[in-house]
């Protein structure tokens, strides 16, 4: 099942994505500049921090985090996505150039509803592929196309993706992307996702576990 088609669709007329509006956002961590993007008359809920200007610039540190209610923002230990993302954004923080791309695809790209039936799923003894194939999914829905197209408006050269999955590698580079290289976020298990991560790790090929 395919619930993100939408997505690419910008992809037949690139130039349409435009920025939108960006503005000033002090974080704990540090400031950041926010961009929101528009397509045509839509405006998107997608959303770049931005440290200092990367048009033009090399090897611009990158986090795509896709969204996660139950992780960012109820502090879930059923997964490592908010700690990924305060990982990126401290981090971040210190650079004069990176770029933090918050994706809204929630579940893999199979909305909230539907992951917290998966978490039940888990609960009887499904991993996390399986919870998603047993509901009529593929293991992850996401598409990383609006994501270049973000970066494309943002006129960066090239980036250095901070990731443990290297579908994102794949669909970034496949849209234009260059990524020069891969820099690993290694989030130490606890109790509720360490067969979340490593299922990650054995089933979807994610790397640096």
């Amino acid at each position: 099942m395919e619930l993100n088609l939408v997505r690419d669709d910008f992809l037949l007329k690139p130039d349409t994505l435009q920025i939108y509006a960006k503005a000033r956002l002090p974080t704990q961590f540090g400031e950041f500049q926010v961009y929101a993007f528009s397509r045509g008359n839509e405006k998107l809920d997608d959303v770049a921090l931005v440290r200092g200007d990367v048009a033009g610039k090399q090897a611009v540190a990158t986090r795509l985090h896709s969204e996660c209610v139950t992780g960012d923002v109820f502090h879930s230990l059923r997964c490592d996505c908010r700690q990924q993302l305060e990982f990126a954004q401290e981090h971040f923080a210190t650079m004069d150039e990176a770029i933090l791309l918050y994706l809204r695809q929630e579940g893999r790209g199979i909305g909230l509803a539907s992951k917290v039936a998966a978490y039940k799923l888990q609960e009887e003894g499904y991993d996390t592929v399986d919870a998603n194939i047993h509901l009529g999914f593929d293991d992850d829905l996401r598409s990383y196309a609006l994501a270049a197209g973000m970066l494309h408006s943002l006129g960066v050269a090239s980036i250095e993706l901070y990731t443990n999955n290297p579908k994102k590698i794949q669909d970034l580079q496949a849209h234009g992307i260059h990524v020069l290289k891969r820099r690993p976020i290694i989030i130490k298990p606890n109790p509720y996702n360490a067969r979340y991560l490593k299922t990650k790790q054995v089933k979807s090929g994610h790397l640096g576990y």
